[in-house]
């Protein structure tokens, strides 16, 4: 089958080591890409420098979007979707592969997902960790509670796809069509929640789905604890606080599409919590992160109450515009 073509777009902060394995990968990759876009997020490392050489002896186009403030995973994903889509037509770039700078491609992965990549509004192929394991990734969102949930079992054992509802920038082929009609990321997230909840809005009304297909493999070494029917990663205080504080974005989106209830987002809320005082205890041997979790619950407080929130991607708000000084549809959990 021949693959349709993809545009591969790299989000990048001050990893040039992780950077340059990547780089390298794509240049590796049969059937190639047709494009690259990588955003620069504000750098301060030798990052421009690599990228310049990459831009001067790549095969194919490559785009540079250099930012000017550090956006996180979420601003970067959004100024890259934006800028690919801006810079190709759909001719070139029919898909749009987005991976983060600490992974590489595994050779052949444009042509083994190929088959996979009709009818489909985001399709996720599976990761290899650093030593060369599967890396556990198979989850469905559980809209009630606002939390994806790990299936548990071989989600392959009657078949090489999974229909999931989440989506991971880290591998995500991404619909050049959807990624039009539902919009860039929404950068308000900085880090984590961002990938789950764009997915889930692109499920809304187009498939979204996982295959049995390796097309990446993590470089970063990472602390891990494997509980069975998930795995603990490290963490840190910054996507500690990332993972409580968007809280307040997953409950505003879930509100926009009618799929918000108080009750189970404030017990989903408890079993985030939970589970980052769990990586705490059993991945990372301490308690010192339980102050950016509090502070990020208190942050998520605002975005839950505010009037002036309205979503960066999906459909418009489903409620009237309210006034400022009227009571916003937020929860307190």
């Amino acid at each position: 089958m021949t693959a349709p073509p993809v545009h591969v777009v790299v989000v990048t902060y001050n990893r040039s080591g992780y950077l340059r394995g990547l780089l390298d990968s794509i240049l590796a990759l049969d059937p190639a890409p047709t494009g690259v876009t990588v955003v620069d997020n504000a750098s301060t490392d030798d990052t421009p420098d690599v990228l310049g050489a990459f831009a001067a002896t790549a095969p194919c186009p490559v785009v540079v979007e250099r930012l000017t403030v550090n956006s996180g995973g979420a601003g970067g994903f959004r100024a890259g979707v934006r800028a690919a889509l801006a810079a190709t037509t759909p001719g070139a770039a029919a898909w749009l592969w987005l991976m983060d700078d600490d992974v590489v491609a595994l050779p052949d992965a444009i042509g083994v997902i190929a088959p996979f990549l009709a009818d489909a509004g985001a399709v996720h192929g599976r990761r290899r960790d650093r030593t060369g394991r599967p890396f556990f990734w198979q989850n469905r969102f559980n809209a009630w509670l606002g939390v994806p949930l790990p299936v548990p079992g071989d989600v392959f054992a009657h078949g090489p796809v999974m229909r999931t509802d989440v989506g991971c920038f880290e591998g995500m082929f991404l619909n050049r069509r959807t990624a039009e009609r539902v919009g860039p990321p929404d950068g308000r997230f900085f880090l984590t929640w961002d990938d789950t909840m764009y997915g889930w809005l692109i499920s809304r009304t187009e498939p979204v789905t996982y295959v049995d297909r390796y097309v990446l493999r993590k470089i970063r070494p990472q602390r891990r604890v494997d509980l069975g029917v998930r795995h603990l990663n490290d963490s840190s205080d910054l996507s500690r606080y990332h993972v409580m504080r968007n809280r307040g974005h997953v409950a505003r989106y879930l509100q926009t599409e009618h799929r918000w209830s108080r009750p189970g987002f404030a017990l989903g809320t408890a079993l985030t919590a939970g589970k980052e005082l769990a990586r705490l205890l059993l991945v990372e041997r301490g308690v010192r992160g339980v102050v950016p979790l509090w502070r990020g619950w208190r942050d998520s407080r605002a975005i839950l109450h505010d009037p002036a929130w309205r979503p960066e991607m999906g459909a418009p708000p489903a409620w009237p515009v309210r006034s400022a000084g009227t009571p916003s549809p937020g929860t307190d959990a």
